[in-house]
């Protein structure tokens, strides 16, 4: 029987845009195309079959693996995770230990407070970031 599984490992990506700071973080080899268009080639090293064009995605993988992926394919298969108040994020580590994302969103939802406000105009996004990770929200101050 055919099952239907989804991708859970969380990798780092970079969308390219052929800027020299990114030619020189990633190692990227540059050279004239042969084409009249007199555009450029982009290549990861070491073995060269990895061809970079403008819109491709970087990854790197859990193990520090480089790969690249056309814009369309990585949309289809990464979603990025959301961003969560820092406030947010204590909250959900805490409950978490003891709670089913249900009694979380039930108690956060009970409250009155910039939490209970939050979980509430962002319920998606509490639940996503129970099931499949966050980032936290930078501090603008």
């Amino acid at each position: 029987m055919i099952k239907v599984y989804r991708k859970t490992a969380t990798i780092k990506a970079e969308q390219f845009d052929g800027r020299d700071e990114m030619i020189v973080k990633y190692g990227i080899e540059k050279e004239r195309s042969v084409y009249p268009d007199g555009g450029f080639n982009y290549f990861i090293p070491p073995t060269r079959n990895k061809r970079v064009s403008t819109l491709d995605w970087i990854i790197i993988d859990a193990n520090g693996a480089v790969s690249v992926l056309g814009d369309d394919d990585f949309k289809q298969q990464y979603a990025e995770l959301p961003v969560i108040p820092k406030e947010v994020a204590e909250y959900l580590e805490i409950v978490r230990q003891e709670e089913t994302l249900f009694g979380a969103l039930d108690e956060a939802l009970a409250g009155v407070s910039d939490l209970s406000l939050w979980i509430a105009e962002n319920q998606d996004d509490f639940a996503r970031a129970w099931l499949g990770g966050y980032t936290v929200e930078e501090d603008h101050e």
